[in-house]
């Protein structure tokens, strides 16, 4: 497993702030991945959902306009669908997400990222 550990993040988030803190408190330097600004693509953003044990649905921030906009509470909405909506709006990704190796942990609260560090 790697030990490189990766935040999805979004500075403007306190949960997020929080979660950055408690990983460079442990000493450690993660990669920042700044998702609003380099969102991952349909691959990466699946491939992150594996890691996290998730499904789409459950990633979403379902708080958010777009969410309202593109009527993504429609239960008849595929994944693929879902996924392809998180990638064009970042915004509906929920934060921050913990990479390491095989795993992802998303920060809500920040103590679950404990697990990884």
């Amino acid at each position: 497993m790697s030990d490189i550990i990766r935040i999805y993040h979004n500075p403007r988030c306190s949960k997020s702030r929080q979660t950055l803190a408690l990983i460079e408190s442990a000493g450690i330097k993660p990669e920042i991945v700044l998702y609003l600004e380099t969102p991952p693509n349909e691959e990466e953003l699946t491939c992150l959902l594996n890691k996290l044990g998730m499904s789409p649905r459950e990633l979403l921030r379902k708080g958010e306009d777009a969410y309202k906009e593109q009527q993504l509470a429609n239960l008849d909405l595929s994944e693929e669908a879902l996924i392809c909506a998180m990638v064009q709006s970042p915004k509906l990704i929920e934060r921050p997400i913990v990479e390491k190796g095989n795993l992802a942990v998303l920060g809500r609260p920040p103590e679950n990222i404990n697990s990884l560090l």
